[in-house]
């Protein structure tokens, strides 16, 4: 056997799973997209209708609303407090292990339902949160009664799970030479300004890498919004991926849901292509001449 096919070979399982866990329903929720099915009787083509009601309809475009404010507002600070967080925990401190290992903890549990449970129980309006604010003579704050309220529980609770971030961030920050930062302690630059003239460029492609990864899981989120805050005052909260799962598995309108599912999929798609066409701008690697 030569080492084409032992290569192959070695692939087979992940190819598998690939064509019929991923390709398959991922076309065929296309092929269903253009299709009036219920899950029940037979697929009737209806074209682009669905696509077409999608869009009349305000529900939908009150999820997307929903879904491009969660994003830009969670994205960002998320990015910010895992590079935060990590450049402090670079600097070699008694104990800085265990301290690695348990800010990344939040990663691991924040998408758990027991987690979920707690995060609801401690913004309720007699909670902890409530309690700790009314300490500083602070009245308590109807969190789940306001659409602004809503929506911060659940930024709070992604901003919360920074720990994937943080260790990629942290793994970039140890490759950052040492001999950059004691020249420029010889010039005379403080720790601020080597924060964001050497550390920041050269660790670009991993800010580049975390802001794709978050984008695409912010704009799929589901498990904070539905097990904390449900669809939220006013719909408040009430994500585009929580209207693809009510419309195919509670009401069963399986082409109308996956016709969702694709402008979805078409708009992290769009501003994926667009991070990747302006990253020349501002994303600088090391193996550029």
């Amino acid at each position: 056997m030569n080492k084409s096919k032992v290569g192959l070979l070695y692939i087979l399982p992940w190819l598998i799973g690939f064509i019929f866990l991923t390709a398959y329903p991922f076309l065929n929720a296309l092929a269903t997209s253009f299709t009036d099915y219920n899950l029940i009787g037979s697929a009737h083509f209806v074209g682009i209708e669905n696509y077409l009601t999608l869009f009349e309809k305000k529900d939908f475009m009150k999820t997307l609303s929903n879904t491009f404010v969660y994003t830009l507002l969670t994205v960002p600070l998320q990015l910010a407090f895992s590079l935060l967080v990590a450049f402090i925990l670079n600097f070699e401190l008694k104990g800085i292990r265990f301290y690695r290992t348990a800010y990344y903890i939040p990663s691991i549990l924040g998408g758990n339902v027991a987690v979920a449970v707690l995060w609801r129980f401690m913004f309720q309006q007699n909670g902890v949160v409530n309690f700790i604010l009314s300490r500083f003579g602070i009245a308590p704050i109807g969190w789940f009664s306001r659409p602004a309220g809503a929506m911060t529980i659940i930024i709070l609770l992604k901003i919360w799970q920074f720990g994937s971030s943080m260790l990629i961030f942290l793994a970039a920050l140890k490759n950052v030479p040492k001999e950059l930062y004691e020249a420029a302690d010889v010039d005379g630059a403080k720790k601020f300004r080597q924060f964001f003239t050497i550390t920041i460029p050269l660790i670009t492609p991993t800010i580049f890498f975390n802001l794709v990864m978050q984008l695409n899981n912010a704009f799929q989120e589901f498990n904070g919004p539905y097990l904390v805050t449900g669809n939220g005052p006013l719909n408040a909260t009430y994500m585009t991926s929580m209207f693809i799962y009510d419309n195919a598995f509670k009401y069963y309108k399986m082409g109308y849901a996956s016709a969702a599912s694709w402008v979805l999929f078409s708009i992290i798609v769009l501003i994926t292509l667009v991070l990747f066409y302006t990253q020349n701008k501002w994303v600088f690697y090391s193996d550029e001449g």
